[in-house]
C-alpha cells in the first residue's frame, strides 16, 4: 500500500473539523454515559479517539475497524504518539491489556475486518460511530446492522454523510455535466448512494428509535489568499482524482472534461480552487426495549 490514502484521511482532518455540526456533537456528548463503549466502524487512521477526548470523552473503551490493513498499521502506530505529543501530561501506555494503547483511562482498540460484520458481533454498544461512511454501503444492510449492536437506547452518530452536492469554483462552463457524471458513476457502484444523507434520514425516522438530531456538515474548502490551511491542497488534489476516475470511466463520456481537469488543476497549483461538498450529521437512538 501506498502512503497516498493515509495522507489524504490525515488531511481531510482539518475539513471535518470545521464541517462537523455543533449542535449534533453537543446534543450526542448530552446523552452519552461517562465511560462509554464505542465502535467505529471504517475508523481510518483513527483521528477520532483525539477528537472524542477533545470533546470530554477521556474514559470507556474504544474499538475501531477498518478493512484496509494498511491504516490499521497506520493508526496503531501514529495513533498514540500523536496523543502523547498533543496531550501533554497524559499517559498513553502501549500494549495494554485488551487495547492497542490506553490514553488516560480510555483503552483504543484498532482492528481489520469488514465493518458490517462487527457490527453483527457487536452487543450493548453505547455508541456507533460512522463517520464518512454511510454512502459506502447499503443502507438497508447498515441500519439495522447499527441498531442490533446498540444497547437500548444506544446512540449512533453518523457525520459527514454525503447528500449530492459537489461544487467547484470559481464557475466553468462544464461543472453541471462534471457534477452529473461523477455522481451517477458513484451510483452505479455497488451500495453506494450519493443522496445517502437524505435517505439514511428516511430509515431512521422508520426505525423503533428516535432521529435525535440532524444538521447540514458541509465541506468547504478555500484558499486564504493563495495558500489552503494544514494539508488542505492535497485534499483537494486527491478529490479531483477520484472526480477523474469515476468520469473517466463513465460510459458516456463528458465533452471538454480533460480540459475542465487542466483548469481546475492549475488553479488548484495557484491558489484560486474552492470546492464544497454537501453532507449531513445524523444523530440516532435506539429504542428502550
Amino acid at each position: 500500500m501506498t502512503h497516498a490514502r493515509p495522507r489524504y484521511l490525515e488531511a481531510k482532518r482539518s475539513v471535518d473539523d470545521r464541517a462537523l455540526s455543533r449542535r449534533v456533537r453537543n446534543r450526542l456528548l448530552e446523552r452519552l454515559p461517562a465511560d462509554p463503549r464505542v465502535l467505529e466502524i471504517g475508523c481510518g487512521t483513527g483521528v477520532s479517539v483525539p477528537r472524542l477526548r477533545s470533546w470530554g470523552v477521556d474514559a470507556g473503551q474504544y474499538r475501531g475497524v477498518d478493512t484496509d490493513e494498511g491504516i490499521v498499521v497506520f493508526a496503531r502506530d501514529v495513533r498514540p504518539k500523536t496523543l502523547r505529543y498533543a496531550d501533554d501530561g497524559v499517559e498513553v501506555e502501549p500494549d495494554a491489556p485488551d487495547a492497542d494503547f490506553t490514553v488516560a483511562d480510555l483503552s483504543v482498540r484498532f482492528e481489520v475486518g469488514d465493518a458490517l460484520a462487527a457490527l453483527d458481533d457487536a452487543t450493548d454498544v453505547d455508541l456507533v460511530l460512522a463517520g464518512a461512511f454511510a454512502d459506502l454501503v447499503p443502507l438497508s444492510r447498515l441500519v439495522p446492522a447499527v441498531e442490533s449492536a446498540l444497547r437500548p437506547g444506544g446512540l449512533a452518530y453518523f457525520p459527514i454523510t454525503f447528500d449530492g452536492g459537489t461544487i467547484f469554483g470559481p464557475a466553468l462552463p462544464g461543472d453541471d455535466a462534471v457534477e452529473r457524471a461523477y455522481h451517477e458513476a458513484i451510483d452505479a457502484r455497488p451500495g453506494r448512494d450519493v443522496r445517502a444523507g437524505r435517505h439514511l434520514a428516511e430509515r431512521l425516522n422508520d426505525r423503533d428509535g428516535d432521529l435525535l438530531a440532524m444538521a447540514s456538515s458541509d465541506w468547504v474548502v478555500r484558499p486564504h489568499g493563495s495558500e489552503y490551511p494544514a494539508d488542505e491542497r492535497h485534499f483537494l488534489s486527491r478529490i479531483l482524482g477520484f472526480v477523474e476516475e469515476a468520469v473517466s470511466a463513465a460510459d458516456r463520456p463528458v465533452q471538454g472534461f480533460d480540459s475542465w481537469l487542466a483548469t481546475r488543476r492549475e488553479q488548484l497549483a495557484t491558489g484560486e480552487l474552492f470546492y464544497v461538498a454537501h453532507q449531513y450529521d445524523l444523530l440516532y437512538r435506539s429504542a428502550e426495549r
